[in-house]
């Protein structure tokens, strides 16, 4: 197993689950600020309001997949236990992968937010597999 590809995993699992985190603050702690849900296209304060409770409830499922992500990533550094890591933050990071996915189907005009959230997991994974099989 070629450690420079377990090394580009881990890097782009970790930029992964960095971007959830931020998700997670925009969603559930910053949801308030007309910046932060204008910039989730949401129009008009009554809007964000009913919306709240959703974008916060979105947040926390950020949050775990970054957990996730991140326990996977411990427990690949340490050695003995390094399958089930990659089992659990492969997990995380397809995830990650399918919900950018379902964003981009359904509202095109979020693929630039799709991509950001798409590309760091899928790149990881990516290369998580190629340390599994070479």
């Amino acid at each position: 197993m070629d450690t420079a590809f377990l090394v580009i995993a881990l890097i782009f699992a970790v930029l992964a689950a960095l971007i959830h985190v931020v998700i997670f603050f925009l969603e559930s702690v910053l949801w308030s600020k007309p910046t932060i849900w204008r910039r989730f296209g949401v129009a008009s304060r009554d809007d964000a309001a009913v919306l709240q409770p959703m974008a916060y409830n979105q947040g926390f499922y950020n949050l775990f997949l970054a957990i996730a992500t991140g326990l996977g990533i411990v427990l690949i550094a340490a050695a003995p236990v390094h399958n089930v890591g990659v089992g659990i933050a492969g997990v995380a990071l397809a995830s990650m992968l399918l919900a950018s996915i379902v964003l981009i189907t359904s509202n095109p005009k979020l693929a630039r937010a799709a991509l950001t959230q798409g590309l760091p997991p899928l790149i990881a994974l990516i290369f998580g597999v190629l340390w599994v099989v070479l």
